[in-house]
């Protein structure tokens, strides 16, 4: 069957501060938490029409048939996660979501789904602090006029590929939010620029926000070409998405992913979050001896 392309809204919603989630509660029991936070964010999706297209780490990916739908969800799904997660713990620290989505045109194909929209609502997502509901005006003005009513324009942003700047509106899903002042809502928190050193043999490339993507192959294109008779010519990519890197396989043989102090994972046409430093190896097993194999390590 060709692909589809049908007009969606499309939804990201992730942890905020899961990494002081972490630390406070420990791996074990911040995994449940997260676990459950989706769990929650999944019921709420189905209740509200929609779709749930993947979940990546501490995110997930969602589709509805309208906008309205969507500016539901994100606010059932803030309401739904509103409880303290510190068991055991005397640190005070709150589980809270961060929400993006737009309603637009987007190709659907394998289960994923892909375009412009996408891209918008990853954007969108990406602007949002957490306890906040970021979309676009365009989407805004396709709300019914209660919902509408809770929204208000908060800042423009460049969005990649487009000349113009993008009117971004928030959605007001708690009465005391009526009285912040939309101003600096979006200033950026003071935080480290995050930074991924790839490296393979003498090739280094350093992703950041300026240079999000790098792609390894067998192909001489790649921006690191692997010498590797297993390896697909664009064989796997990692990326930057809302200061987090994923790794994404798009290759025939699959890749094997090692991070420090975790099991070995393998991805085949799969992602997965970079969340600490380690090895890559494209088409063969760590088990049996890769000479050609990539690493990466996050740069402070």
């Amino acid at each position: 069957m060709p692909p589809k392309t049908t007009n969606l809204a499309i939804l990201f919603a992730d942890v905020s501060g899961s990494t002081r989630l972490f630390e406070t509660l420990g791996d074990a029991t911040a995994r449940v938490k997260v676990a459950q936070c989706l769990d929650a964010l999944t019921e709420v999706t189905l209740n509200h029409s929609g779709t749930v297209i993947k979940t990546i780490g501490d995110e997930i990916m969602s589709t509805f048939p309208t906008a309205d739908d969507a500016a539901a969800a994100a606010c059932d799904m803030h309401e739904a996660i509103q409880e303290d997660v510190t068991e055991g713990s005397s640190t005070a620290t709150p589980l809270a979501i961060r929400v993006g989505f737009h309603f637009g045109p987007a190709l659907m194909e394998g289960g994923d789904v892909f375009g412009d929209a996408v891209n918008v609502a990853a954007r969108m997502a990406a602007q949002a602090k957490g306890g906040q509901i970021i979309t676009t005006h365009s989407t805004v003005e396709l709300l019914a006029p209660i919902m509408r009513a809770s929204s208000r324009f908060v800042d423009r942003a460049p969005i990649k590929g487009k000349k113009e700047e993008i009117e971004i509106f928030e959605i007001i899903w708690q009465e005391e939010d009526v009285t912040r002042m939309a101003t600096g809502l979006l200033q950026e928190e003071h935080r480290p620029e995050v930074k991924l050193k790839v490296k393979y043999n003498d090739l280094e490339v350093v992703l950041n926000k300026e240079r999000s993507s790098v792609v390894m192959g067998r192909s001489q294109a790649c921006d690191l070409p692997i010498n590797e008779k297993l390896a697909s010519r664009q064989h796997v990519r990692i990326e930057l998405r809302r200061d987090k890197f994923f790794i994404i396989d798009q290759s025939t043989n699959g890749t094997h992913v090692y991070v420090d102090n975790e099991a070995p994972a393998f991805l085949r046409r799969e992602e997965m979050p970079l969340n600490g430093n380690g090895r890559i190896s494209l088409g063969k097993a760590f088990d049996e001896g890769p000479s050609e194999v990539v690493t990466f390590t996050h740069v402070l």
